[in-house]
């Protein structure tokens, strides 16, 4: 059985979502953030061990990763690990809050 490649993505939310280049607005605080993710079936594991620096939430096909720390979140980082589940859910989730993708091989923006 071949290896899927794991496809890297940066979540962000563009001022102008036509214009990739106009900079981005935060994501919203992590518990908003959180709270926006959990509607999509996007979630912490349920551990009660404090991670150092990083959150991860686990949606179906990928996690979603961000820095722990800060009062507002700029971007967060999605890993792919299957298109199939995952795109659907990601593609939904993008749409309904105003964020993109970005591929961090291409540079090609979703979402």
């Amino acid at each position: 059985m071949a290896k899927r490649k794991k496809r890297i993505l940066v979540l962000t939310k563009p001022k102008n979502p036509d214009d990739p280049f106009a900079g981005a607005d935060p994501l919203g605080t992590p518990r908003d953030f959180e709270a926006a993710c959990a509607r999509f079936n996007t979630r912490p594991d349920g551990t009660t061990l404090k991670r150092l620096g990083t959150m991860i939430l686990h949606g179906p096909g990928f996690t979603v990763e961000y820095a722990q720390g800060h009062d507002t979140l700029n971007q967060a980082m999605v890993v792919v690990l299957d298109t199939d589940f995952a795109w659907p859910v990601l593609s939904k989730l993008c749409k309904s809050m105003g964020w993109k993708m970005q591929d961090t091989d291409s540079g090609q923006y979703f979402g």
